[in-house]
């Protein structure tokens, strides 16, 4: 009987622990995301009318208050309708860790789901400099993304596509005069984008642009 009551309580202190280190936000992504197409590192109907631009470093806090509080309204109102294709350019202006969970997040774009690691990346971000995004957390974050092979992520971190994938961002930025994050670009689809003053983290701020290009 001392012996089953051991393996319950083991098995009940498992679970907690395990419930303990899920990272916040899973069901909460996969609602905001499901059913709108992905590929690679656009998110919306590939021949949506308006091209949104996000340039963003996964460490970098401004990025994810952005995510928190503005991505899912532009995700609403602009990309499931099918106005509004959103691209993910990545940047690395915060270190060696920003490179290797930029490559991360290009590796699951290889999936059709960058998107979903971005936000659960952002969601549960670490202290700026505390070494939080590691191997350990990429894979924390990673298994909570239905559908994601976590292995298979991390194995095509440095695959020749995501190696272009990240030099196109690069060079984009680079083009567009990106000096932080984040920074956004727009445009008509296939015509070209150009950069968005730096204004509020909010939606309104991003709404007359979006507007306008529809309009137009």
């Amino acid at each position: 009987m001392r012996r089953a009551a051991v393996v319950v309580l083991a098995l009940v202190l498992c679970a907690s622990a395990a419930g303990a280190t899920a990272p916040r936000g899973g069901p909460q992504v996969s609602a905001l995301f499901k059913g709108i197409p992905q590929h690679g590192v656009e998110l919306g109907r590939h021949n949506a009318p308006v091209t949104l631009a996000l340039f963003a470093d996964l460490q970098c806090p401004y990025c994810a208050r952005w995510e928190r509080t503005v991505l899912p309204v532009i995700v609403r109102s602009y990309v499931r309708p099918g106005k509004v294709r959103l691209i993910f350019a990545g940047m690395t202006f915060l270190g060696p860790q920003s490179l290797s969970g930029l490559r991360a997040a290009l590796a699951a774009g290889l999936q059709n789901r960058l998107w979903n690691l971005a936000a659960l990346v952002y969601l549960n971000q670490g202290a700026e400099g505390s070494g939080w995004l590691n191997d350990a957390f990429l894979r924390r974050v990673g298994a909570a993304v239905p559908g994601l092979d976590v292995a298979e992520m991390l194995a095509a971190r440095r695959s020749a596509t995501v190696e272009q994938e990240r030099r196109d961002a690069a060079n984009l930025a680079e083009t567009g005069g990106v000096d932080g994050t984040p920074s956004f670009a727009v445009g008509r689809t296939n015509q070209g984008l150009h950069l968005l003053p730096h204004a509020e983290l909010t939606a309104m701020a991003l709404e007359p642009a979006l507007d306008a290009l529809l309009q137009g």
